[in-house]
């Protein structure tokens, strides 16, 4: 892998980060079916606060060695601006999804956060008195009956300030290959352990987006047309050369500066390594939106040291 090669695909930008509100729960099951069942389904509709009620992902998978029941988890995570309406996505979300689903639990994935939500007694109003709570597994719990025995949920847990929106912008000149490299520039951010999620489905976005609209003064976000191939030849301020067909954008949120810094520049060098991929780019708003400045070219300095057996892996896959 010539990192140098690699280098000449990036443009000599930033991503343009910023600070949000995040929660992060492990939800444990009787097996690997059923945890990725209940994260899939309790992260859905969260793609973008723009229009979504929440930004959500999955982290990883957590071996049953790691988790307090000894039983097969998934790390969720559960952002917003507003601490309010994140601690309502999470009873929400933890109450309709994750306690119907068959054989699951919920404990706290931020235990050393200094800021707490208290969750677990409003959701275990649904055992109709019949709830109790109780030291279990070393942590505070609400014990609810259901149809296939207990439920248990952490009654309090943690939230932080995160950070938001870094991301990478990948041109190819085609459709499959484009795509195919931005899955597997996803597939490694995801595999590298790093605390971190990708909102859009799969990890992988076509709708990029821009602060406003030029022509509707209501609307809060629209497409982002500099980077839409069908509009090169209409508009004068698009950012893609005649061989650019085909664009997409990868955003990634994260407990810290540097998880999200190094998942860029692990996507990054994985994109920039497919003969489709003509340029890696970022988007920003000249530092207007945000206070975390995501250099891409040290981001993939930084990821080619730290993770190169990983990129290797599925770049040459």
């Amino acid at each position: 892998m010539n990192i140098e090669k690699i280098k000449e695909k990036l443009d000599n930008t930033f991503a343009e980060a910023f600070p949000m509100y995040v929660s992060r729960v492990l939800v444990t099951a009787d097996s690997k079916r059923w945890a990725l069942i209940a994260g899939k389904c309790a992260t859905g509709f969260a793609t973008s606060i723009i229009m979504s009620p929440c930004e959500a992902g999955i982290e990883k998978l957590v071996n049953a060695e790691k988790t307090p029941d000894k039983r097969v988890g998934i790390l969720l995570q559960f952002w917003h601006n507003d601490l309010a309406h994140l601690k309502l996505q999470l009873i929400l979300r933890l109450s309709q999804v994750v306690l119907t689903c068959p054989t699951t639990r919920v404990f706290d994935g931020l235990p050393k956060s200094r800021r707490k939500f208290t969750i677990g007694k409003s959701i275990a109003r649904f055992g109709d008195g019949f709830e109790r709570r109780e030291t279990v597994y070393g942590r505070d719990m609400w014990i609810i009956p259901v149809m296939d025995g207990e439920f248990m949920i952490e009654e309090r847990v943690g939230v932080t300030k995160g950070v938001a929106g870094g991301n990478i912008i990948i041109l190819g000149r085609d459709k499959r290959g484009t795509l195919e490299a931005a899955w597997r520039a996803a597939s490694a951010i995801r595999r590298s352990g790093l605390r971190v999620v990708l909102p859009f489905p799969g990890g992988v976005c076509r709708a990029g987006s821009k602060v406003g609209s030029r022509t509707y003064k209501k609307v809060k976000a629209t497409t982002n047309h500099p980077y839409c191939p069908t509009l090169k030849d209409k508009t004068q301020d698009t950012k893609l050369s005649k061989d650019v067909e085909c664009v997409y954008e990868i955003v990634i949120n994260g407990l810290t500066e540097r998880d999200v810094k190094l998942a860029m520049g692990i996507g990054a060098t994985v994109a920039a390594t497919h003969d489709s991929v003509i340029r890696v780019t970022c988007g920003n708003y000249g530092g207007k939106l945000g206070p975390y400045k995501l250099m891409l070219t040290e981001a993939v300095d930084e990821a080619s040291r730290t993770y190169q057996h990983l990129i290797s892996e599925i770049a040459l896959s």
